[in-house]
C-alpha cells in the first residue's frame, strides 16, 4: 500500500512541456535511480524526436538526409506504433498530416508510458506520471483512496469538465484547442479539425490512448462509434457550442 508520509515528487521541463512525477511509495534507492533514468530518457526522446531541432533524427529523416536504418532504435519502435495507430484509426491518425514527418501525436504518450514503466520495474506501484496532460496512473493515491483527476473545461476557464476517479492502472489523454488553438489537422484534407473543442480518452496503455485521442479529435463526432468499437477505451467529448457526448462506458471512470 502507498505510504502517504513519504511521497516523492519531481517536475521536469522537457519536450516543450512539463512532466511531473508523483510517487506515493516509500522512495527506495532503486526508485530514486529509476526516476533519474526516466528523466534522462525524456531528454533523449526530445533530442531524437523534436521537430524543432534541425539536427534531431526525426527532422533529418523527414528531410531525407538519413534513412530509417540510420536512426536510433527508438525511431523504429515509434514509427511502428504510429503505423499501428494509423491502421486502427482508418487513417485518422497520421504522422504526415501537413506533408512533413511529425509523430508528436504519439511520442509524448509513449515517453510518459516508458517513464512510468521504469518506475514500476524499480518497485514503485502507486504512481502518477503526467506528461503535459497525458497521464499514466498506477495503484492508489493513498491507502484505500483512488486517484482523482480533474479535466479542465476548455470553454470555461477555472472549471472542470469532469473528474475521473480510478484505483488501479489507467491512462488519460486529452486533445483539444484550449492551449494551442486549432493545431490538430484533418489528415484527409490537411485543414484544422474544428468539430470538437476537446476529447478526453481513457485506456489501458498511454501510447495508444494518446494516439487515439489525437485521431478522435481529428475525426470529430464520428469518432464516438469508432471509440465504442475499441475494447478498453472510453471518451468524453466537448463541442464548440458547449454540448457534450461520451461513450457508453465512460461513467465507469468518469462522472
Amino acid at each position: 500500500m502507498p505510504d502517504t508520509t513519504t511521497r516523492l515528487h519531481h517536475l521536469e521541463h522537457v519536450m516543450g512541456t512539463v512532466f511531473s512525477f508523483d510517487i506515493r511509495d516509500q522512495p527506495t534507492p532503486a526508485i530514486h535511480r529509476a526516476l533519474a533514468h526516466a528523466v534522462r530518457a525524456l531528454h533523449t526522446v526530445d533530442a531524437v524526436f523534436s521537430t524543432y531541432r534541425p539536427d534531431s533524427a526525426i527532422s533529418r529523416l523527414g528531410r531525407g538526409e538519413i534513412r530509417p536504418a540510420d536512426c536510433p532504435p527508438e525511431v523504429h519502435e515509434v514509427l511502428s506504433l504510429c503505423a499501428h495507430a494509423t491502421h486502427a484509426s482508418d487513417g485518422w491518425f497520421s504522422i504526415t498530416p501537413d506533408g512533413s514527418l511529425d509523430p508528436a501525436g504519439l511520442v509524448k504518450g509513449w515517453a510518459t508510458e516508458t517513464a512510468s514503466q521504469l518506475l514500476h520495474e524499480a518497485g514503485a506501484r502507486n504512481t502518477c506520471v503526467n506528461g503535459g496532460g497525458d497521464l499514466q496512473l498506477r495503484g492508489q493515491a493513498a491507502p484505500g483512496a483512488p486517484w482523482r483527476i480533474g479535466i479542465a473545461h476548455p470553454l470555461r476557464p477555472g472549471e472542470l469538465a469532469t473528474v475521473i476517479t480510478t484505483e488501479g492502472d489507467l491512462t488519460i489523454a486529452t486533445s483539444g484547442t484550449a492551449e494551442r488553438g486549432a493545431h490538430i489537422l484533418n489528415p484527409h484534407h490537411g485543414t484544422p479539425a474544428t468539430a470538437l473543442t476537446s476529447i478526453t480518452v481513457t485506456g489501458p496503455r498511454l501510447t495508444m490512448t494518446d494516439a487515439y485521442a489525437t485521431a478522435a479529435f481529428a475525426r470529430g463526432d464520428s469518432s464516438r462509434d469508432w471509440l465504442e468499437s475499441l475494447q478498453g477505451y472510453e471518451a468524453l467529448a466537448l463541442k464548440p457550442d458547449g454540448q457534450t457526448w461520451r461513450t457508453s462506458g465512460f461513467t465507469v471512470h468518469g462522472r
